[in-house]
C-alpha cells in the first residue's frame, strides 16, 4: 500500500505539472516555457547525479548510443505532448497517453522479438479501438492536436524501448539528466527563433510549480521502484487520468464527451489487463511517463 500511495502521488505530481504548463499557454511561447522549466530541472538532476556519484560514469559506446536515441525521443515527445496540451483538453491528451503500456508491449514484440500471447494482442487491438474513440479521425470533434498526442505516444514508446536495450548498470539518474538536458537545449534553440515574452509573476509562479511537481513526480516514481511490488502498484499509474479529469474541469472548464470517456475507459481497462498479464508471466518491463 505504501508503494501504491507513492505511485498515485507520482501521477498526481506529473499531472499537476501538465496543468501548470497548460496554464502558461497564451502567456509564454511553447519553447520558452519548456526551456525555462528545463533549466531548473537540469540543475536539480545534475546535483542528484553528482551526489550519487554517477555524474561522470564511464559507459560503453552502445549504451551512449541508446542514451542519445532516448534523448531524441524525449525531445520529440516533449514538443508534441506540450503542443497538444497547450491546444487540447488535458483529459483527452492524458487519456491518449494511457495507451503507452499497449504500444510498448506491441513495439517490443515487433522490434525486440519479445513473445506476446493472443490475450495481450487482443487487448492491444481493443485498446487501440478505444484510442480511436478519443481521436475520432474524420468525425465531428476531431482535433489535429489529438494526433499530436498520438505522435507523442510514439516517441515515448521509442524512449522506453531504448531503455529496455540499455545495460542494467546504466544509472537512471544519468539517463534522466542527459535526456532533460537535451530537451532543454533543443527548446532553447527553438526559443531563439521566436519572440520572448515577459515572465510576469503569474508565469513565474506557474514555472516554479511545474519544476516542483515534475521533480516530485520523478522522486516519487524512483521511490515506488524501491518499496512497492511492481505488479501491484503499476496499475495505479492510471490515476493520472482521474487527476486530469478533475484538474481540467476545475481550472480550465473542460469535461470530455461520452465518446471520449468511453474510449478512455477502454484504454485503461486494456492497459491494466496487459500489465496484469505481463506480471503473471513475470516479464520485466519499463514503465514510461511522458514527464514533459
Amino acid at each position: 500500500m505504501h508503494g501504491a500511495v507513492l505511485m498515485m502521488a507520482s501521477m498526481a505530481a506529473y499531472t499537476l505539472n501538465d496543468s501548470c504548463m497548460k496554464a502558461l499557454a497564451g502567456d509564454l511561447p511553447l519553447f520558452q516555457a519548456i526551456f525555462l522549466r528545463g533549466i531548473a530541472t537540469v540543475a536539480f538532476l545534475a546535483v542528484m547525479a553528482y551526489r550519487s556519484g554517477v555524474l561522470f560514469t564511464m559507459l560503453p559506446g552502445r549504451d551512449w548510443f541508446l542514451i542519445v536515441l532516448r534523448t531524441f525521443a524525449e525531445m520529440g515527445a516533449a514538443w508534441f505532448f506540450v503542443t497538444a496540451l497547450f491546444n487540447a483538453p488535458q483529459a483527452n491528451v492524458t487519456a491518449i497517453l494511457q495507451a503507452l503500456p499497449l504500444t510498448v508491449t506491441l513495439a517490443a514484440a515487433l522490434f525486440l522479438k519479445e513473445p506476446i500471447g493472443w490475450r495481450r494482442l487482443l487487448a492491444i487491438m481493443i485498446g487501440f479501438a478505444g484510442v480511436m474513440l478519443i481521436v475520432r479521425p474524420g468525425m465531428e470533434g476531431f482535433s489535429i492536436y489529438s494526433v499530436y498526442a498520438l505522435i507523442a505516444v510514439g516517441f515515448v514508446t521509442l524512449r522506453d524501448l531504448s531503455v529496455r536495450r540499455m545495460s542494467r548498470t546504466v544509472p537512471s539518474t544519468l539517463v534522466a539528466l542527459v535526456s532533460t538536458a537535451g530537451v532543454t537545449l533543443a527548446a532553447g534553440a527553438g526559443a531563439a527563433f521566436e519572440p520572448w515574452a515577459y515572465v510576469g509573476g503569474k508565469s513565474l509562479a506557474l514555472l516554479f510549480a511545474a519544476v516542483v511537481f515534475i521533480i516530485g513526480g520523478s522522486l516519487f516514481s524512483v521511490m515506488v521502484m524501491r518499496v512497492g511490488d511492481i505488479a501491484f502498484v503499476t496499475p495505479f499509474r492510471y490515476t493520472s487520468l482521474l487527476w486530469a479529469l478533475l484538474l481540467g474541469y476545475v481550472f480550465f472548464g473542460e469535461w470530455p464527451d461520452l465518446l471520449t470517456l468511453t474510449g478512455s475507459v477502454i484504454v485503461v481497462l486494456m492497459g491494466a489487463f496487459t500489465l496484469y498479464r505481463e506480471a503473471r508471466l513475470k516479464r520485466p518491463r519499463t514503465q514510461g511517463q511522458a514527464g514533459v
